[in-house]
């Protein structure tokens, strides 16, 4: 009897997981205190997340909520509040100047990698690449992801490095991994 009772658990468990999709993507993750939902677009989240208020202020600024509301999928590595603090003084106000525009969204696209690329595929495509991968962003220029101490790291091209402090955020449209420094174009 407790044969039939763990064999018919497992199945609802396996038909559970099968309607729903991957565990992992299914999984709710707390950011900045609140719940990111896999269920909503990166906007939609993003807006709840206190640790992400310059980021959504930008992005606004910049002209693509639309953008990132859109079906993706989008792999974004957003930088926290505390990440933006450490640009030089004065730097984010000048960014979100209307005239500043063009170099905003610069910026923020150069955070932004076309695809659904999870920790699991990014570490695929480090280890594939002997330690280092090479990702063409939205923007047009290159970021490099590598693994240091058991943790996924990002590069830019003049060479800032941002940690992946939180991994595997998934939304209805995509990705985002939280990083603590600001990546330059």
């Amino acid at each position: 009897m407790k044969r039939i009772i763990l064999a018919a658990s497992m199945a609802v468990a396996i038909l559970t997981l099968n309607t729903t999709g991957t565990f992992a993507k299914d999984k709710t993750v707390m950011v900045g205190g609140a719940a990111m939902y896999p269920t909503k677009n990166i906007i939609e989240n993003a807006v709840n997340s206190k640790d992400h208020t310059t980021l959504v202020a930008a992005v606004k600024a910049a002209g693509l909520v639309q953008t990132l509301e859109g079906a993706g999928p989008f792999t974004v590595f957003a930088p926290t509040n505390a990440a933006f603090n450490m640009l030089p003084s004065g730097t984010v106000d000048n960014l979100l100047k209307p005239e500043n525009k063009g170099t905003l969204s610069s910026v923020l696209t150069y955070h932004v990698v076309a695809g659904n690329l999870g920790s699991k595929e990014l570490m695929a495509k480090v280890k594939a690449g002997n330690g280092m991968a090479t990702l063409t962003t939205v923007q047009g220029e290159k970021l490099t992801v590598m693994m240091k101490d058991g943790s996924l790291w990002v590069k830019d091209t003049k060479g800032g490095v941002a940690k992946v402090t939180t991994k595997d955020v998934y939304q209805k449209n995509g990705v985002i991994h939280v990083v603590d420094h600001v990546l330059m174009p």
